[in-house]
């Protein structure tokens, strides 16, 4: 067993954190802290935990084998400079380190495990990727190794839970209840992670064209991903279905796909249209668990050497 501790666990993504590593085989959850909620039960914020955890927040520790950060962004690199995290391994879900940026000297493993699978066993820092910037490119990374494609148009939506606990006038539920909206049109800030990571990955430059939509739901991404290609329909599948093959969380399905198939999972769903010269692949993630807490866990199994699924074998919800 090793011991898991949280920075930062008062948040979505911490409560999945909590949540996933009390059921997980291989590792116990030594602590979460939270500066403004020193004290509290960490039940009194996650009561969907009332009677599995006893813990409360501390105000900070760096006693454990792998450490959390689930700060808000630009907070992960302040504390990793004001504390000593000898040789724990540290995993930020933040969007600190995702574009190159070190640590002592040190850079991030960027951790997206169907890509960077062999830099992550072992690896002692590593980079969360942002839950848009998975799904986007989870759709994109085949294409892009094999054809050359300079042009990609994308749309996504994502439920609320994506704009974190805060409040805002477009989290409420009298605002997000049977309206859709775009934000953010072509900035979002997964752009520069994407385009950072795949840089080097296609066989000609491109841009990722993406407008972001907010949904009237309260977790879950569905991304569309448009581009040119002179491959067949056929081809496609075979493409996207070779590169995936033995990847334990994203499967190409050959029929159409739809949220509900993958919330309240680590799953990524890819489905693939085709019509005249354009194609058009369709991806599916939960936004707090494939998309933050749920992949970190996956990063976690890979550099401690569990088995990739261990804690992670989730069942969507049917209806």
């Amino acid at each position: 067993m090793i011991k898991a501790g949280i920075i930062g666990g008062t948040g979505y993504t911490g409560g999945e954190l909590i949540r996933l590593l009390l059921n997980h085989p291989n590792a116990e959850l030594s602590f979460v802290t939270s500066y403004s909620n020193v004290g509290k039960k960490v039940t009194d914020l996650h009561q969907d935990l009332i009677g599995e955890i006893d813990l409360e927040f501390i105000d900070n520790s760096t006693d454990a084998d792998v450490l959390f950060l689930a700060l808000p962004h630009k907070e992960s690199k302040i504390w990793l400079e004001n504390n000593n995290v000898g040789n724990a391994v540290v995993i930020d879900l933040g969007n600190d380190f995702r574009i190159g940026e070190t640590y002592q000297g040190n850079s991030f493993v960027y951790g997206l495990p169907e890509l960077n699978s062999a830099q992550l066993k072992g690896a002692k820092l590593i980079a969360n990727p942002g839950c848009f910037a998975t799904a986007i490119q989870l759709g994109i990374i085949p294409i892009l190794q094999n054809q050359e494609v300079s042009e990609i148009y994308t749309t996504g939506i994502t439920g609320a839970t994506g704009a974190g606990k805060s409040l805002s006038e477009t989290t409420h539920f009298s605002w997000r209840q049977n309206n859709i909206s775009a934000y953010k049109t072509l900035t979002h800030q997964h752009l520069g992670e994407i385009n950072f990571q795949l840089k080097e990955l296609s066989k000609v430059p491109f841009s990722v064209q993406f407008v972001p939509w907010r949904g009237d739901f309260a977790r879950g991404i569905f991304v569309s991903s448009t581009f040119k290609t002179s491959l067949s329909l056929e081809e496609l599948f075979e493409l996207y279905e070779n590169f995936y093959k033995g990847q334990m969380f994203t499967t190409v399905s050959r029929k159409e796909i739809n949220l509900k198939q993958v919330v309240n999972t680590n799953k990524c769903l890819i489905n693939i249209e085709k019509n005249g010269d354009f194609a058009v692949v369709h991806s599916a993630i939960d936004n707090l668990l494939k998309g933050a807490s749920g992949q970190a866990i996956h990063n976690m199994n890979i550099s401690f050497g569990f088995p990739e699924n261990a804690g992670l074998k989730l069942k969507s919800i049917a209806f």
